[in-house]
């Protein structure tokens, strides 16, 4: 009776993992077997404002801050921070990595004014640069 017991046991885990490894959509297993969330397959955005302008391009080849009259600044790509409880695409927070404190954060709206053209955007984009903030508009490329 015990032995049917294992047996049993042994054969609902066995369907337990079976099914769940077959159900992992948007998932993969790395060389250690654990299990990776994957990226969302487009993280690219611009982020622009004006009155300074300013605009911020963001994609897996790296993060570039672009202003007219001061030098364009590069950096390596981060996976942004999420909100806790939140649809993943509600709010994104880049913490660049290099000199100073430099932070982008992308937040989905329902519509975003550039206050230069009758375009709305659907994100809204806050750059701290430093001490400096610049507030903008955003979308993906």
């Amino acid at each position: 009776m015990k032995n049917l017991i294992v047996y049993v046991l042994l054969l609902g885990v066995a369907t337990t993992l079976l099914v769940n490894n077959r159900s992992i959509a948007n998932e993969s297993v790395n060389k250690n077997n654990f299990i990776v969330a994957q990226a969302a397959s487009n993280e690219e955005f611009i982020a622009r404002g004006t009155e300074p302008f300013w605009n911020v391009t963001v994609s897996k080849r790296g993060i570039v801050y672009n202003s007219p009259g001061t030098q364009q600044v590069k950096f390596p790509y981060v996976a942004p921070l999420k909100a806790e409880g939140r649809p993943a695409d509600l709010v994104r927070v880049y913490r660049l990595k290099g000199t100073g404190n430099n932070t982008l954060i992308i937040q989905k709206v329902s519509a975003c004014s550039d206050g230069m053209s009758d375009k709305n955007y659907p994100y809204s984009a806050i750059f701290i640069q430093g001490n400096k903030i610049l507030e903008g508009c955003a979308e993906k490329k």
